[in-house]
């Protein structure tokens, strides 16, 4: 199967009250923020440099800034997202270079980074090959990256529970219900999507796993 290089869906930073409503929304799902923080902490060198893409609100980031001492970097489309958590990076009290870009033209010379995370963003990339070709451009040789999302052969039952285990209010749980069943798993993949985009690119060596309502690739420059 031949995955398109380019989307239909012309993927566009969230802006304003979009964004303010995800920021309040997402900011419940703190502990997982900080599970997945500890996760990637295990991965890096002291002193890395790390790249988040479509950081949003920031709240992965700064929680891996407390972690240790790592230079972080996120890039988001979004004027709002990055004006939103260059404020709760102030307030933690952390160091983080948040920054305007696109996932498809990083802002970055080649080499630069040790390690990058993408969480949640990915289906929502117009140029989704192109942007794993930027991936594998700013990563230094032998650095890693992680992309995790959902994943389109996702049951009802498993979104209902994931849902269900948000800490959403009655309004807000049945608005996310609709959107995961009507728009975000439209727009998400199953394993072997990133299986045909990753052959496209220069990245050789990749970990696709698939459980609950997620897939995470794993990918090695």
């Amino acid at each position: 199967m031949q995955t398109a290089t380019m989307k239909a869906y012309r993927g566009i930073g969230m802006e304003g009250f979009v964004a303010q409503w995800y920021t309040a929304n997402s900011r419940k799902r703190l502990n997982d923020y900080k599970t997945l923080a500890r996760r990637v902490a295990n991965e890096l060198p002291p002193g890395g440099r790390i790249l988040e893409i479509a950081p949003g609100p920031g709240y992965f980031a700064i929680e891996l800034a407390k972690l240790g001492s790592f230079e972080i970097t996120g890039v988001d489309i979004s004027r709002t997202f990055i004006e939103i958590a260059r404020h709760n990076a102030a307030e933690a009290g952390v160091a983080i270079d948040f920054r305007q870009g696109n996932a498809a033209a990083l802002p970055f010379s080649a080499a630069t980074f040790d390690f990058l995370v993408c969480s949640a963003a990915f289906k929502n990339f117009t140029e989704p090959v192109r942007a794993l070709e930027e991936m594998h451009r700013v990563l230094k040789t032998g650095g890693r990256g992680l992309i995790a999302d959902l994943r389109r052969d996702a049951s009802r039952a498993a979104i209902r529970e994931a849902v269900d285990g948000m800490g959403l209010g009655p309004v807000n749980r049945v608005l996310t219900r609709l959107a995961f069943r009507f728009m975000l798993l439209k727009r998400a993949y199953r394993k072997r999507d990133f299986e045909s985009m990753l052959a496209e690119t220069s990245f050789r060596t990749a970990e696709i796993n698939a459980g609950g309502i997620g897939l995470e690739v794993w990918l090695r420059e």
